[in-house]
């Protein structure tokens, strides 16, 4: 993919309306994909972003690459609602290959480093017995609205579960695994001044007066939409309360959205309850559970009851950021689980979201059908609706339930991209052990062996765990009348939702905690290296106000 690295200021701050003629385009998207058609409404998307990682041997390392960039880091997972996450994200996991895909390896490779502990006043040996990688476009490629289209193969078999591959959306206001930037911005959606949510939303409608560039009674938030997260392993059969059957493995399809609601919400393992039963007597015997209406799904997917969301409570000594009694709030989780099979953990299956920013907008994800054809020519449809269509509609999100719900609405935050594995005690791995079990996660100590699925350490150890994205492409739509919700927008820094300058006030916030942080001036350093050469200046996106509309 050859960028060229000056229209990169220009890039990043502004709004686009229509064509975006080079620049986040990669030369070497087929013409036949550089429009789509939307599934929700009809017309004809135009291609404004994509990345189809034929070169081999690109690096993400910070500053390596005008899109994306790789982590370096711990991921600072030590919420109250989490437990901590056992791998060291390394920018040096990140790479193309020749046969042209983004790979993600995760392997067992130990990281140590000291950090200071403020509540002890002592310096803390740190250790990650896992690597693996995040890759994120924050703060260079945003956009807002439209279609994204992924290829991708997941990592690991299908029937050990311990890995927590992820493909999201989020907010620019707030950096993913820096939990002081998205501290009382993740996951808000919300534009009503409510005096009672006031201090749980960082940047609340009710601010009469708000600093650094930010929109005075603008509701804002740190938006999450996540294409997919991976869940693996083997359930021994369909899994309780999943309508269709789902077993493991399955993709969580989810919107994550504040504020959630508070009381009578559903029980997790169990479907929302929407009718009240009755004794013979007359009396009731269950109560009607408050969720979202009108959510969609269809073919090999049900809605998910086994995760309705998280609780953001106070905090305890020991964790990275603040909340106090009166910031606490509910986080809700409103998604579906897609039934996978062995085929997306050996070839690319594409999965689109449809995004319709805003009030009257919606968000509806796709899954592409997977056709096998047997020696004698007979095609069976693995996947899919099961009819041999091309796409699976398989969950839709209309704004209106948003709304009726909580006041909340589809997200409408610039949001950039990441594609990252994870490996967390909390996602899928054992839900109990013995109590003779350490609980330790070193793979290898053997003491340590009952805290893993059986397999899990075999496989990290055999390196060739890694997630690949063949590519992505992001459409956007040139007729606001075309489709619900606001327009398509592409950039960091719209004028109606402005990022830099917040991000700017608050750089600590987006920077690496110590002993990382020495080298780091800003959160992100200069690119120094990549970009395409051109000869006339539409080669390189264009010379005037002619060919971009701002």
């Amino acid at each position: 993919m050859k960028h060229p690295t000056a229209l990169l200021p220009l890039l990043a701050s502004s709004t686009f309306t229509v064509v975006v003629r080079a620049g986040w385009i990669d030369e070497d998207t087929p013409e036949r994909l550089r429009t789509a058609t939307s599934l929700i409404d009809g017309t004809e998307y135009d291609l404004v972003m994509s990345d189809e990682f034929n070169v081999p041997d690109r690096t993400f390392a910070d500053g390596e690459d005008p899109t994306w960039t790789a982590l370096d880091k711990s991921d600072d997972d030590y919420a109250a609602s989490g437990g901590g996450s056992l791998h060291f994200y390394n920018s040096s996991m990140v790479r193309t290959t020749p046969d042209g895909m983004l790979t993600i390896q995760s392997l067992i490779d130990k990281t140590e480093w000291t950090h200071y502990d403020p509540l002890k006043k002592e310096w803390k040996q740190e250790t990650k017995h896992f690597k693996s990688g995040m890759i994120q476009s924050w703060d260079k490629f945003c956009f807002t609205g439209g279609i994204i289209e992924i290829d991708v193969v997941l990592p690991g078999e299908p029937d050990i579960g311990g890995l927590w591959p992820a493909i999201w959306l989020l907010g620019n206001l707030g950096r993913a695994t820096y939990e002081g930037s998205t501290n009382n911005l993740w996951p808000w959606s919300y534009d009503t001044c409510d005096r009672k949510k006031q201090q749980s939303q960082a940047i609340s409608r009710c601010n009469n007066a708000n600093h650094y560039g930010l929109n005075k009674n603008q509701g804002r938030g740190a938006t999450e939409i996540d294409v997919l997260e991976l869940m693996g392993g083997d359930s021994k059969g369909p899994l309780p309360a999943t309508y269709p059957p789902i077993s493991l493995p399955y993709a969580d399809l989810t919107l994550q959205v504040a504020p959630g609601i508070p009381d009578n919400r559903p029980q997790s393992g169990s479907q929302p309850v929407r009718t009240i039963d009755h004794t013979h007597s007359g009396y009731a015997t269950s109560v009607p559970e408050k969720w979202y209406d009108n959510l969609t799904v269809a073919g090999n997917t049900s809605l998910n009851p086994f995760f309705y969301g998280t609780y953001l409570g106070v905090t305890k000594p020991n964790e990275p950021v603040t909340r106090n009694k009166k910031q606490v709030f509910q986080a809700d989780a409103v998604g579906a689980m897609k039934q996978l099979v062995s085929e997306h953990f050996k070839t690319p299956h594409t999965f689109r979201v449809e995004w319709q920013p805003g009030r009257g907008g919606s968000l509806d994800w796709f899954a592409k059908s997977y056709k096998k054809v047997d020696e004698n020519g007979t095609i069976f449809h693995m996947e899919g609706d099961g009819k041999g269509q091309d796409w699976e509609h398989s969950l839709s999100i209309p704004d209106f339930a948003l709304d009726a719900a909580m006041g909340s609405q589809i997200p409408n935050e610039p949001s950039y991209v990441i594609f990252n594995t994870a490996i967390s005690s909390t996602w899928g791995f054992p839900y109990s052990v013995p109590d003779w079990c350490p609980k330790c996660y070193d793979c290898d100590d053997p003491k340590c062996a009952c805290s893993f699925n059986p397999g899990f350490c075999s496989m990290m150890k055999s390196g060739k765990v890694a997630l690949k994205i063949d590519s992505v492409r992001v459409y956007q739509s040139k007729n606001d009348d075309a489709h619900g919700g606001q327009p398509h927008s592409v950039g960091c820094d719209p004028p109606d939702f402005p990022t830099r300058e917040f991000i700017k006030g608050y750089e600590y916030r987006y920077m690496r905690n110590p002993p990382f942080v020495y080298d780091d001036k800003h959160p992100l350093r200069s690119v120094k290296n990549g970009g395409g050469t051109c000869k006339v200046d539409h080669d390189c996106g264009g010379g005037g106000a002619e060919d971009i509309e701002v």
